[in-house]
């Protein structure tokens, strides 16, 4: 019984990386579209978001079912209870690249306002902390885990640095505000995206250590 359950949870965290691994393609094909001014790659992002929802309700189903059967106890309730969390913020993370996609297709309408240089760093960053917040999890690496939440530090710095340089854009042309806004939201979507990893870190190291440490991570 106990190795079946152990296979069981195996199952869920391949799903959980075959789920992040969208997520990720889907932040790189929504700003590369923006970069590359290619509009097809705006709409892959939308084509695999439909994945990622299916993923989603196949994950929250299993470990309903499993709670339900098992009724597991400690670290295996924290385990389950984190992948329904981590299961909802890759979700998030998924509607935040189709946010960028869809932005990014009205941008494409008119001429750029700016090289693109800081957006496309801070998806890299946004990325990494998707890739690293989960193999932390698989690899039940809470220094891992802690490493993602510092890196949340730099992403909010580059958003703020682009919203200071957005701004100075806008007050020197008023024709420029649209495309400045648009710029400003895609920034916020890529920062809303780093938050989210920063959400799974948090899971790994309940998990692991069994503290909470949301909202108080230097404390």
């Amino acid at each position: 019984m106990e190795r079946h359950f152990d296979e069981e949870l195996k199952s869920l965290k391949q799903k959980l990386l075959q789920m992040a691994d969208l997520t990720q393609e889907m932040i790189g094909f929504s700003v590369q579209s923006l970069v590359k001014r290619d509009e097809t790659l705006a709409h892959k992002t939308l084509e695999i978001e439909k994945k990622v929802n299916h993923m989603e309700i196949e994950i929250e189903e299993e470990v309903l079912r499993l709670l339900a059967l098992r009724q597991p106890a400690a670290k295996d309730l924290r385990l389950l209870t984190a992948i329904l969390k981590i299961n909802s913020d890759l979700e998030r993370v998924a509607d935040q690249a189709c946010n960028i996609s869809e932005t990014a297709v009205y941008l494409l309408k008119e001429p750029p306002l700016k090289p693109l240089i800081d957006i496309p760093n801070m998806a890299n960053l946004a990325q990494r902390m998707i890739k690293n917040s989960l193999d932390a999890f698989v690899n039940h690496d809470p220094a891992l885990a802690k490493q993602v939440c510092e890196d949340d530090d730099e992403v909010d710095r580059i958003n703020e640095q682009i919203f200071r340089e957005l701004l100075t854009f806008m007050m020197e042309n008023p024709k420029n505000i649209t495309r400045a806004v648009d710029l400003i939201l895609i920034s916020r979507n890529l920062e809303r995206v780093a938050d989210h990893a920063t959400n799974i870190g948090e899971e790994v190291i309940f998990i692991e250590e069994g503290k909470n440490i949301k909202h108080h991570f230097n404390d």
